[in-house]
């Protein structure tokens, strides 16, 4: 049985932060840390005290995570950043709520001797002889300290307590994974006995040592269980101090998801029930398991049961069926044809996910060319006359300070001058569209028309389509290129009000001109003919867009929605490979072009460069960060292979950024996540002058100091399907229902069959209220219920089992 992991972030907005340029404002950013690693890096919003980030991350963790914390920076251009504030959230407040935090949290201030992190490694024996009882405290080593030094390391010692009595190991110099190997012994005072308590510090010459971090044992624990393993460190036990708000505050939202997946065999049941009430008639589905999965969800919750649902039909080849069984209960109930699939339902949650994860490429072809040119020219644009600066306008002309008028003139100009290739590269774009896509889009289609047959309602049938594709799928992406991996960076505020206007506008052609005119923005109306005239090349494009023949649907093979042989990461790193065996070429880091494919990491001096280099997938047995100190460069991970020999070799890579770096490790981990024999430990640093520069190790063989970290990765659109998780989700969201479930249809005869979500439906009438159609659905609830109880019984199995081996095993403090 498999334990997963994952947390969900959202870094939302910042209030009232404090000034810390002379300016009388602030560049804040913010770093999330899980267990004091960055997995995370807010953009900059310049000049600001309240800025607004609206970023999201999922990252997926091994089980044993201990702390997330948020840390509020101010940017600056020249010397250090200045450190705003911290949140720091521990593993058991972000679970104590299943639904999660979703609140305004203040920020403290940084405390240094809280700042602490890494692990020390003991063995403790109580001993007694005629002298009495003494402790002997075998100091092994420490791993993953915290740096306190300039140069990137510490010189750690240790102090035991025990009592009255204290003693010291020696320190070793400049190292983050001391290797004391000393043992000290304390003997006892007369009097109760004393809890044993291992201090670690850094060293310093001049002014007081810093603070890395403690372990305290209690007095039962010395004599029952005496320690003897690895020991997370922790800072000295106070209060954490509330700023009151001085600091500011952040809002954040996060969830915790944590579940034990059981056998694909278990899940059967429940995904045949699944896919019969797809295949089954949707309307008069009311008592099966995705009707009560409509009714109970909403918010983030909904999204991710969508995206789930969508991944489990795809990996089954009925992604299409799936979404027209939810277009067709959709339909139903819709009476006003204005307002169908306006809403966050399931059905439109869930094509709105279908097409991030079929159709990513797609839209990455359609748009990514026209995106980087708005990035890299960074003209001024703008329509709305309140919002404009006459000043930063003089840009655009050098015949003296434009009117607004001239800008005006000059923005349509350059807004029409993006949005042509935009229209042509959408209306041109029915070849390179996902067959999945336009299958599902023609289902779609057939479903409305069949409802709203009337001449009157003759632009139904492409607004159902165009409302996905334009407003759901290409205006959000214009408007935040970095969300659909667009861009590596969020925009500056003046290319993200130029992207705002250009999503405006897309928006507009896909709601076909029907609000043209209305509302508060008046002033896009220069923009007006424009708009008119693409409207109608629009109608072409839907019209050819569903001109597909209708095939089988079939499953995504092995589990993966983009093929081995397709690349799913790209771009330019800085390479070094170990170190080699000349002077000259030591510090040798060369510019490449890199790609990622399920099967190779191939690289060459160029995009274009047609000679390739490749390390396969296959042989790749850990991908970690490399200190700092290492090479006194930021942002390096190593790759670490092996040969036919048996062999490690360890190619060392700089990115761009931390989020660059992120994201290069979360992808060559989950190409890698299937390789048998992954390292469990490995070394932060690189052998240079003899020795390894973390852990100071003089063989170049010698064990890894530091754990590596495979589990920990970001999700994304192209993670590899996994139907058991997805089912096991499924399970715990109809585990919310059960009782109402129960209740409506087995205990309670008279309570109604029609659910709230389909009151007042329109046309397709339905035969469940009839004696036969009651009948049906409480035979539907029943086999749910049975399906439920179950994959109970198989939990509580499966967890008995864990806790019987748990008993078994060595205790552990």
């Amino acid at each position: 049985m498999a334990k997963s992991s994952s947390l969900n972030i959202r870094v939302v907005e910042g209030r009232a932060l404090p000034a810390k340029d002379v300016s009388g404002s602030s560049d804040p950013y913010c770093l999330v840390k899980v267990d004091d690693e960055v997995v995370a890096r807010t953009a900059t919003v310049w000049r600001s005290l309240s800025p607004f980030w609206g970023e999201e991350y999922t990252v997926h963790l091994p089980l044993d995570f201990h702390h997330l914390a948020f840390y509020v920076l101010d940017q600056d251009t020249v010397g250090h950043d200045d450190i705003i504030g911290k949140i720091s959230l521990s593993r058991e407040a972000i679970a104590a709520d299943p639904r999660g935090i979703d609140s305004w949290i203040n920020l403290s201030r940084v405390d240094p001797d809280a700042e602490v992190q890494g692990e020390i490694c003991l063995a403790v024996q109580m001993l007694e002889d005629v002298r009495g009882r003494c402790v002997r405290c075998h100091v092994l080593q420490a791993r993953d300290l915290a740096p306190r030094d300039i140069s990137g390391t510490s010189d750690p010692f240790a102090r035991v307590f025990w009592g009255s009595q204290s003693l010291e190991t020696s320190t070793i110099k400049k190292t983050r994974f001391p290797h004391w190997d000393e043992v000290l012994e304390l003997r006892e005072m007369p009097g109760p006995l004393s809890p044993l308590r291992v201090e670690l510090w850094d060293w310093d010459m001049v002014g007081k040592n810093d603070f890395l971090g403690m372990v305290e044992f209690p007095p039962q624990v010395l004599q029952q269980n005496p320690p003897n393993g690895w020991f997370r460190l922790l800072p000295f036990p106070k209060p954490e101090e509330d700023s009151g708000g001085s600091l500011g505050a952040l809002r954040l939202k996060v969830r915790l998801t944590e579940d034990r997946v059981l056998p694909s065999q278990c899940y059967q049941p429940l995904t045949e029930l699944l896919v019969t009430s797809v295949l089954g008639p949707a309307e008069e589905d009311t008592a099966g398991p995705l009707a009560l999965l409509e009714e109970l969800t909403s918010g983030d919750c909904r999204q991710d049961l969508a995206t789930k649902l969508v991944k489990l039909f795809l990996g089954r080849g009925l992604a299409g069926p799936f979404l027209d069984y939810l277009t067709r209960r959709e339909v139903a109930r819709t009476t006003d044809p204005n307002t169908l699939f306006r809403s966050n339902s399931l059905a439109s949650k869930s094509m709105e996910q279908f097409m991030k994860l079929v159709g990513m490429r797609y839209l990455h072809e359609v748009l990514r060319p026209s995106i980087n040119r708005v990035f890299e020219e960074k003209k001024y644009m703008e329509l709305d006359p309140c919002k404009m600066e006459l000043g930063r306008a003089r840009r655009i002309s050098f015949k003296g300070a434009p009117s607004e008028e001239h800008v005006r003139e000059t923005s349509l100009g350059l807004l029409t001058g993006y949005l042509g290739p935009i229209v042509d590269a959408i209306v041109g774009s029915v070849g390179r569209c996902p067959p999945a896509m336009r299958l599902a889009f023609k289902r779609l289609r057939r479903r409305v028309e069949d409802c709203f047959p009337q001449a009157e309602h003759e632009d139904v049938k492409y607004l159902a389509i165009s409302g996905f594709l334009f407003l759901r799928f290409f205006a959000p992406a214009i408007l935040t290129p970095k969300l659909f991996d667009l861009r590596d960076q969020h925009a500056d505020p003046q290319t993200s009000r130029s992207l705002l206007l250009l999503a405006k506008a897309v928006q507009s052609i896909g709601n076909l001109g029907q609000q043209l005119g209305q509302g508060k923005e008046l002033w896009m109306a220069p923009l007006h003919p424009f708009l008119l005239q693409s409207i109608s090349r629009v109608r072409d494009f839907l019209d050819q867009l569903v001109d597909v023949e209708e095939e089988e649907e079939v499953g995504v093979p092995a589990g993966a929605l983009v093929p081995p042989s397709m690349t799913v990461r790209e771009g330019y790193l800085l390479k070094r490979k170990e170190e080699p065996a000349t002077l000259a070429t030591r510090f040798a880091f060369k510019k490449r072009y890199f790609w990622l494919s399920g099967e190779t990491l191939s690289y060459s001096k160029s995009p274009e460069w047609q000679m390739r280099s490749s390390i396969p997938v296959s042989s790749i047995r850990a991908v970690e960060r490399v200190d700092e100190g290492a090479f006194q460069l930021p942002h390096v991970m190593q790759v670490v292979t092996k040969d036919g020999a048996e062999t490690l070799h360890t190619t060392y890579l700089q990115c761009k950024n931390v989020n660059d770096l992120n994201q290069w490790l979360s992808a060559l981990r989950k190409a890698s996540a299937p390789n048998p024999d992954k390292l469990t430990a490995c070394h932060l640093g690189a052998f240079r002058g003899g020795r390894w520069t973390c852990c100071l190790q003089a063989e170049r063989a010698a064990a890894g100091c530091s754990r590596t970290h495979s589990a920990v990765t970001l999700g994304h659109w192209s993670d590899p399907l996994d139907p058991d998780a997805e089912a096991q989700m499924v399970y715990r969201q109809l585990l919310l229902g059960r009782e109402q479930l129960r209740m409506k249809f087995l205990e309670d005869p008279t309570v109604g069959t029609i659910p709230e979500a389909d009151k007042g439906k329109g046309p397709g009438a339905r035969e469940a209220d009839s004696p036969d159609g009651l009948a049906r659905q409480r035979a539907a609830a029943a086999h749910l219920l049975d399906v439920l109880a179950d994959l109970d019984r198989a939990h509580d199995e499966f967890q008995q089992r864990e806790q019987e081996n748990v008993a078994l095993g060595p205790l552990r403090p």
